[in-house]
């Protein structure tokens, strides 16, 4: 659970990676792409570019690199070359990447031209409530803390946080203890140590936080049919904070952040 410096910095390394590999998707257009074009894509810049592998391939018998979750899709969206992205969607786009033996997972959710308000408004709320969880990362602090200042982010906007899906430590594998809920009381839970390393990834629903799937398999929807978004980064507790791991090159924090 704990690890070693010389751990954290290889996970920074796949961090690093793993940003640049977003920052790339965040200057691309994404309307009229499938989302299996955007999985070969992503594929390409991870083996060929970065010489790395897409740790999700082939977790749990997953065929993709990456995970794409259109509108009311909440999470595991199976990439189709029949899902052929267009403007006033909103779209989730979850990518793992190994180097060296070492595991980065970040997710972004992207809105594709003329997206409603409401839409607007949840995506950013969603981006918020990740960085409340961070802000509150540190040793001393409890998982509860972060799950607490999610859940009070989301119901304070309106929204509901999905609670079957959660963070998790992160490292030579790419699920490892501790799991990180999104909702909690304060004080509650484990207490945070220097060298946890752990992913921090809200998914809130525009409407009620029932889901639902087709005989237990993938994708995961909203049982009302309303919009989910999802933010997730993956963060070092540090001796006197939190050190955000795939925080991309042009990213400004919400927070303050141990200098890396």
């Amino acid at each position: 659970m704990i690890k070693q410096p010389g751990e954290i910095a290889a996970l920074a390394e796949s961090g690093r990676l793993l940003a640049s590999v977003f920052h790339r998707l965040d200057r691309m257009r994404l309307e009229g792409r499938s989302t299996l074009e955007l999985n070969d894509t992503v594929e390409r810049m991870i083996v060929d570019e970065l010489d790395a592998r897409p740790a999700s391939k082939g977790q749990y018998g997953f065929p993709y690199v990456l995970n794409a979750s259109i509108d009311h899709v909440v999470c595991h969206g199976v990439p189709s070359a029949e899902d052929v992205l267009r403007s006033g969607q909103i779209v989730n786009l979850d990518i793992t990447l190994e180097k060296n033996g070492y595991i980065a997972d970040s997710s972004t959710t992207y809105m594709l031209g003329e997206v409603t308000y409401a839409a607007r408004r949840l995506v950013r709320a969603t981006y918020e409530a990740m960085w409340k969880g961070i802000a509150v990362v540190r040793p001393g602090a409890h998982l509860g803390d972060i799950g607490h200042a999610i859940s009070r982010h989301a119901r304070e906007h309106g929204y509901s946080v999905v609670k079957e899906y959660c963070g998790h430590g992160i490292g030579r594998e790419m699920h490892e203890d501790p799991q990180i809920l999104h909702y909690g009381r304060r004080g509650a839970g484990l207490m945070l140590r220097e060298g946890m390393v752990f992913t921090i990834e809200p998914m809130l629903n525009q409407g009620r936080a029932a889901i639902y799937s087709e005989d237990g398999a993938w994708p995961v929807y909203t049982r009302d049919g309303s919009l989910s978004a999802q933010y997730e980064h993956t963060v070092a507790v540090t001796r006197n904070g939190v050190r955000v791991l795939t925080l991309r090159p042009d990213e400004t924090p919400l927070c303050v952040l141990e200098p890396s």
